[in-house]
């Protein structure tokens, strides 16, 4: 507890930008404008989507016209006609008024949809920055130990001829200066695929743009502004009012019906006698009524049934998922706490070098050590100093894992 005050204490003292109260658009510059526009689609296709739903109880006015010719009796005549009917919901025992919330619930958790997989683009884009970051750290360290192996050797050879060392020391000295060799290779290889994965996923040069530094985020705060969490709670919205829907679908209706129509035929032909007789003729008129309805289906219940376990459960999903947030929340403190001991040691070391180091100059200039001891110190010093950096960036990973999930401008969802 006490180390994870002194953790709270250390995030709250840094002087960086606040990474949580940068707005959306900063942080999309992280990602392409590709897929930046991609996203942009989702967005506008979710808003035509929900209007859609929105208004799905307003039917459709039917506008219908036909036209014809004929020749009975060697006489030509044509036939028009012309109607436009409605037959419109006014009362759905609550139907209409849920559907229309149902399709706002609709609409948020589709929103929150894609606001967690941009997120999580953005997530994965400054966590390979990151990485890179990280690989260059590591690389720069790596150099320093294998100049330390190459000390080393060098000592070792120096040794071996003086008849001091047999050639099993000098053998493992090669060893160790190789496999330092090899490990650095493997960081560089790593490098180059992050590089690769980062330019896949932004437009940004990763030589020039800065990493975003991650503040301290308190568990209240984790999961007040959460999307994944506010995701839930849309989907808990929506099957709630999907219950309603269902519920009213089997209940008591009202229609209103009306309509026009109009006919007009053209010597029409008809045979009175031996006769053919044919005149023109013109017609319209309109109607307008009311129509109730109820049905009556042997899986009414069933149905209802359905839709009230789906609200149960996102109920239970809801509550669940927080609770697994919180212990995300816990787990990412302690990985971090674990990485503050990880500095801690290493400035506990920083110190010991340090002292060494001034030492071993003072005993260098008297002649009682080479230069190799020094600069073995030294290069050790470094190291000691990178390790400090590259665990600061393990720190910033570790937040990120939050990150992803937070979003402190997001407009809460209508009740």
């Amino acid at each position: 507890m006490k180390a994870l005050q002194l953790l709270i204490l250390s995030c709250l003292s840094y002087n960086s930008t606040l990474f949580a109260n940068e707005t959306n658009s900063s942080l999309e510059k992280f990602i392409s404008s590709y897929k930046q526009l991609q996203f942009q689609y989702d967005y506008e296709k979710n808003e035509a989507q929900s209007l859609k739903l929105r208004d799905s109880w307003i039917a459709p006015v039917q506008i219908n016209y036909s036209y014809s010719k004929s020749n009975p009796y060697n006489t030509k005549q044509s036939n028009q006609n012309a109607a436009i009917r409605v037959n419109q919901p006014i009362f759905q025992s609550g139907g209409i008024y849920y559907g229309i919330k149902f399709a706002n619930a609709s609409k948020y958790y589709t929103k929150y949809s894609i606001d967690v997989a941009k997120r999580k683009m953005i997530k994965d884009t400054i966590a390979t920055l990151m990485q890179i970051k990280q690989t260059q750290l590591k690389e720069k360290k790596q150099k320093l130990q294998i100049q330390n192996a190459q000390i080393n050797l060098e000592q070792k050879k120096e040794e071996y001829f003086s008849g001091q060392l047999d050639s099993g020391f000098l053998d493992n000295a090669i060893i160790q200066r190789n496999d330092a060799k090899s490990a650095l290779y493997d960081i560089e290889a790593v490098k180059e695929k992050l590089i690769s994965s980062f330019h896949a996923l932004s437009d940004l040069d990763y030589k020039k743009v800065a990493i975003p530094h991650l503040q301290f985020l308190s568990n209240e705060e984790f999961l007040k502004h959460n999307i994944v969490l506010q995701m839930d709670k849309a989907q808990t919205q929506k099957n709630r009012y999907n219950k309603n829907v269902t519920i009213a679908k089997y209940l008591p209706r009202v229609n209103l019906t009306a309509g026009y129509n109009w006919r007009l035929t053209t010597n029409q032909a008809f045979q009175v006698g031996s006769t053919i007789v044919s005149n023109s003729n013109e017609l319209d008129y309109y109607d307008y009524g009311i129509s109730a309805s109820i049905p009556l289906d042997i899986n009414t219940f069933r149905d209802i049934e359905s839709a009230k376990v789906d609200y149960l459960k996102a109920k239970v999903v809801q509550k669940d998922k927080q609770r697994e947030l919180n212990s995300l929340y816990e787990q990412v403190m302690q990985t971090i706490e674990n990485f503050d001991k990880k500095i801690a040691l290493s400035n506990e070391n920083i110190e010991l070098y340090t002292k060494l180091l001034d030492d071993t100059k003072e005993l260098y200039n008297a002649g009682y050590k080479t230069e190799y001891d020094v600069k073995t110190l030294e290069n050790s010093l470094q190291i000691q100093n990178i390790n400090t950096k590259i665990y600061e960036l393990d720190k910033q990973l570790e937040l990120l894992n939050l990150y992803e999930m937070y979003v402190n401008n997001e407009k809460q969802m209508e009740k």
